[in-house]
C-alpha cells in the first residue's frame, strides 16, 4: 500500500497520538489511586503485585492470537473496542465503589480484562503507524511514544497524590473515564488506513498456520532473528534488575519514600529528554546504532547506579539510563516497521512481543528468589563474598541486592558492545531490504 507523504498524513497521526496520550495519562492516575487505595485497605505489597501480574498475564497468553486478528480485522474498530472495553470496566469499578461494594479482588478481575483488550489496542496502534505516516517520520513517531510514557510518569503519580486528597478516588477514576472519552474521539476523527488484503490475509481458515507466520517471517531473515534475539538478551537482565530497583533504593535509604519518588520523577524526565531529542534530530541514519548504543548507555548507567549508595549519583545515572532507553527503542521500532510488510506487521510483531514479555515474565520470577537465597546472604557479615566485594558494595542491608543490579547492569552493557562485533546484527539493514525494496547502504 502506498503511503501518502502529506501534512495531513503527519496530522491524523498526531491527532491519535494526542489522544492516546491523554488517555494514559488518565490510565496512570488511575494506577497510581489503586496502589493507595489498596495499600490503604490491606498494607500488603503483595497485593499491588498481583494486580499487576493480573493484568500482564493475559496479553501474554492471548499474544499470538492477537496478531492474527489485527492483521485480519479493522485496527481502527480494535483501538476503539480497547478503549471502550477499559471505559466499561472503569464504570462497574466505580459503581462497586459507590455501592460499597468494592474489594480487592475485582480489580484482578477487571486488571486482567483490560490487559486482554489493550494487548489488541496497542498491537493495532503499532500497526498502524507504517500505514499512516511515511518511512522518513517512523523514528519520531516510535519517540513520540516514549514521550507519552516517560511524561505520564513525571505528571501522572504527583497529580493523582495531590487530587487524591481533594477529589479521592472517584473524582480520579471519573477524570479517567474523561481521558478515555478524548481517546475515542479522536479516533473517531481521522482515517487510518488498512493494509491491502493479501492472498495470506484473505485465508482465513488457516489460523493455525498464521500463528506460526510472525515467527517463520523473522526465523527466515536470520538478521531479524539476531535483533530479536539481542532485544531478549537486553531485556531479560534489565528486568531481573527493575524487579530489584525498589527493594534496593528502600533498603539503602531506610524505606525512605521521598527519594524513590524523586527518582521516579529523574527517570520521567530522562525519558522525556531523550524522546524530545530524537522526536527532533531522528536519531542516526543506521538505525542499528542508536539500537546498539542505546543498550550500552542504559547499561553504563544503571552500573554506576547500582555501584552508588547516595542520591546525589543515583539522580542523574537514572536520569542518564532513562535517557537512552527513547534512542534504544524508537531505532528498534523504526527497523521493524521498515523491514515488515505492513499486511503481516499484526503477526510479527506479536511475535516480537512476546518473546520479550516471556523474558519479562521469567526475569521477574527469578530475581526474587535470586536475591534473598543467594545474593542478599553473600553480603550480609560472615557471607562468602565478604572477603572480595564487600569493600565495593558493603555489607549494610541492599548490598546484596545491588551486587545482583550491577551483574544484570552489566550484561545490558555486553549486549551492546557485542553487538557492534556481530556482523549479522551490525548489518541488518543492509542484509534485510525494506518491505518496498529499498536498502540501507
Amino acid at each position: 500500500m502506498s503511503q501518502q507523504s502529506t501534512p495531513a498524513s503527519m496530522r491524523n497521526f498526531m491527532i491519535v497520538w494526542l489522544g492516546q496520550l491523554v488517555s494514559t495519562m488518565g490510565s496512570s492516575m488511575t494506577s497510581f489511586a489503586i496502589e493507595i487505595w489498596s495499600w490503604e485497605i490491606t498494607g500488603k505489597a503483595t497485593t499491588l503485585a498481583l494486580v499487576s501480574f493480573f493484568s500482564l498475564l493475559p496479553s501474554i497468553i492471548i499474544t499470538p492470537i492477537s496478531g492474527v486478528i489485527v492483521d485480519r480485522f479493522n485496527r481502527k474498530l480494535l483501538m476503539m473496542v480497547g478503549d471502550t472495553v477499559a471505559v466499561l470496566t472503569t464504570v462497574i469499578i466505580l459503581l462497586l465503589y459507590l455501592t460499597n461494594n468494592l474489594q480487592i479482588w475485582h480489580f484482578y478481575l477487571t486488571g486482567a480484562i483490560v490487559g486482554t483488550f489493550n494487548q489488541f489496542q496497542k498491537l493495532a496502534y503499532s500497526s498502524s503507524i507504517s500505514l499512516m505516516i511515511p518511512k522518513k517520520h517512523y523514528t519520531r513517531a516510535s519517540s513520540l511514544e516514549f514521550l507519552s510514557s516517560y511524561g505520564s510518569n513525571i505528571i501522572a503519580p504527583a497529580l493523582a497524590g495531590y487530587l487524591y486528597t481533594v477529589i479521592g478516588f472517584l473524582g480520579i477514576w471519573l477524570i479517567d473515564i474523561f481521558t478515555f472519552a478524548i481517546a475515542i474521539s479522536s479516533l473517531l476523527l481521522v482515517n487510518i488506513p488498512q493494509p491491502q488484503p493479501t492472498s495470506e490475509t484473505e485465508k482465513i481458515p488457516h489460523l493455525w498456520r498464521d500463528l506460526g507466520l510472525g515467527w517463520r517471517y523473522i526465523n527466515q531473515r536470520k538478521s531479524l532473528l539476531a535483533l530479536l534475539i539481542a532485544n531478549l538478551l537486553f531485556w531479560f537482565p534489565h528486568d531481573v534488575g527493575d524487579a530489584l530497583y525498589a527493594p534496593m533504593i528502600l533498603s539503602r535509604t531506610n524505606s525512605n519514600s521521598l527519594v524513590l519518588g524523586s527518582l521516579a520523577s529523574a527517570a520521567g524526565l530522562g525519558g522525556v529528554t531523550g524522546a524530545v531529542i530524537i522526536s527532533t534530530w531522528g536519531s542516526f541514519r543506521r538505525k542499528i546504532h542508536g539500537v546498539l548504543l542505546g543498550m550500552m548507555g542504559a547499561g553504563l548507567s544503571k552500573t554506576i547506579f547500582g555501584l552508588s549508595r547516595t542520591p546525589w549519583v543515583w539522580i542523574p545515572a537514572q536520569f542518564c539510563s532513562s535517557f537512552h532507553f527513547p534512542l534504544n527503542g524508537s531505532s528498534e521500532d523504526t527497523i521493524w516497521l521498515a523491514k515488515v510488510p505492513p499486511h503481516i506487521q499484526g503477526r510479527v510483531f506479536a511475535t516480537r512481543s512476546l518473546v520479550v514479555q516471556a523474558a519479562s515474565a521469567i526475569g521477574y520470577l527469578m530475581a526474587g528468589p535470586l536475591a534473598d537465597r543467594v545474593f542478599t546472604p553473600a553480603l550480609q557479615p560472615g557471607g562468602f563474598l565478604v572477603g572480595s566485594l564487600g569493600g565495593l558494595f558493603g555489607t549494610s542491608p541492599g548490598a546484596g541486592l545491588a551486587l545482583l543490579y550491577v551483574i544484570c547492569s552489566l550484561c545490558m552493557l555486553l549486549v551492546g558492545l557485542i553487538g557492534f562485533f556481530v556482523p549479522i546484527l551490525r548489518n541488518v539493514e543492509t542484509i534485510v531490504p525494506d518491505h518496498d525494496g529499498e536498502l540501507v547502504n
